[in-house]
């Protein structure tokens, strides 16, 4: 993995945010990604300390924001000293070319950030294998703003300057290393197939969500493992499946990535690997953090990644909305004649709209709290036996039922049915 970290971790480095309201996205909109960018510094290690939003059209070709904002930014950058300049949006190498040479400190673009947390978060080797490629991958492109300094200095045939030969070179070097690490992956690939192929008969459920919805603590929940879960962006990157039990019925759960608005298409390509297991589940849990201001708009990031990146539009899905105990809501006063907006709408309302959209496949929860967890298990439960009982007319793989107010475990009494059934054939 590049090992070139993009902030420095020995010490939170200040740093402002920019962003644009464009003709697609209005000033609302954008504060709210700006907000989503501040929680990506803060996860990288930086010091979100001030933002600027300018209205354009469209994005400056050569600089991203115009030249009277981009004097703003340079001015108050010097005055408090700021390291480090972060925009919202991916931006060309010319612009970073352009906006290091009047701010003169460090600029980075929200896919770089991202690549960042991904390279600080990757601790199997196949995370780090993905992670490398797509940073590889995002550098190919941007060779030349890393070598201004070793420029052309003669014109004509045979007078290459050294520059040009070391960005020639490093650019060998670097589509060699994409070659050599997507096959790494294919190999990876092929393992992971063969492991799929090796877990048998089982039912697969895969949670799939936005990033920071609690996806690791829910399955730490009904796993009773111990997968790292944080209040951070990207807590987890590696997959991870574990063999789950509700009552009688044996499934395997998978916890993947989270999905983020504007997420890179080159990362999405290297985790295919990983994207393979929501392609391959039979039921998808789609967790949401209902305690979001605009958890619909993150809904439909996840649907629309799903249904293009893992074509899984036809699968069976069970939303579950997380975090209701960090629920808040305003209540609109009586006497108030206004139409009712988004911050007036309480729980029990968001309850009663989804389950007349999703019927019985919907609950709502609180995995901190463990709220209604019960009920979450039923509904698991439902879905995967209907999916198992298709698949294995014959009650293949499924348990002894015991209730669980027995005083006797469950292992205990299943010896003892062995015992017996021993005892019964000696007495033939």
């Amino acid at each position: 993995m590049i090992e070139d970290n993009i902030i420095n971790k020995e010490e939170n480095e200040r740093a402002v945010l920019v962003g644009l309201a464009t003709r697609n996205q209005n000033e609302t909109k954008t504060v709210e990604y700006l907000d989503e960018l501040a929680f990506l510094a803060e996860t990288a290690g930086a010091e979100p300390e001030a933002r600027f939003i300018q209205k354009l059209d469209y994005p400056n070709p050569r600089t991203y924001v115009g030249t009277g904002k981009l004097a703003e930014l340079a001015q108050y950058v010097e005055e408090h000293e700021i390291g480090l300049v972060i925009f919202d949006d991916e931006l060309t190498s010319k612009q970073v070319a352009n906006i290091e040479k009047e701010l003169k400190v460090k600029i980075l673009d929200r896919t770089s950030l991202i690549l960042d947390i991904f390279a600080k978060r990757a601790q199997t080797a196949t995370a780090r294998t993905q992670v490398e490629l797509a940073q590889y991958q995002y550098l190919l492109p941007r060779l030349t703003r890393m070598w201004t300094h070793l420029e052309r200095q003669r014109g004509g045939i045979g007078m290459r300057g050294p520059g040009e030969t070391q960005i020639e070179t490093d650019r060998r070097i670097i589509l060699d290393r994409i070659s050599k690490l997507k096959e790494d992956l294919q190999a990876i690939d092929r393992q992971k197939i063969v492991q799929r192929k090796n877990r048998g008969k089982l039912t697969r459920v895969a949670l799939v969500g936005y990033t920071n919805v609690g996806k690791s603590t829910l399955m730490n929940l009904l796993s009773k493992s111990e997968v790292f879960a944080e209040n951070k962006l990207f807590a987890t990157l590696d997959t991870t499946v574990r063999k789950v039990v509700i009552e009688n019925l044996p499934f395997l759960l998978t916890d993947t990535v989270g999905f983020i608005r504007k997420l890179p298409s080159h990362l999405v390509d290297s985790f295919k690997s990983t994207l393979d297991e929501v392609r391959e589940a039979d039921v998808l849990v789609h967790v949401v953090d209902v305690s979001h201001p605009n958890f619909e708009e993150q809904i439909e990031v996840v649907n629309k990644t799903l249904s293009e990146v893992c074509d899984s539009a036809d699968k069976p899905m069970i939303m579950v909305f997380n975090k209701i105990d960090a629920f808040t809501y305003t209540p609109k006063d009586p006497d108030d004649l206004t139409p009712a907006t988004r911050e007036n709408i309480s729980l029990d309302e968001f309850r009663r709209m989804w389950m007349a959209k999703m019927g019985r496949n919907c609950v709502f929860i609180s995995a901190k709290e463990r709220i209604n967890i019960e009920e979450l298990k039923e509904l698991l439960y439902q879905k995967a036996r209907e999916i198992h009982s298709e698949r294995f007319p014959y009650n293949d793989f499924l348990y002894q039922k015991y209730d669980e107010d027995d005083t006797i475990s469950a292992d205990e009494k299943a010896e003892e049915e062995i015992s017996e059934e021993i005892r019964d054939i000696n007495t033939q």
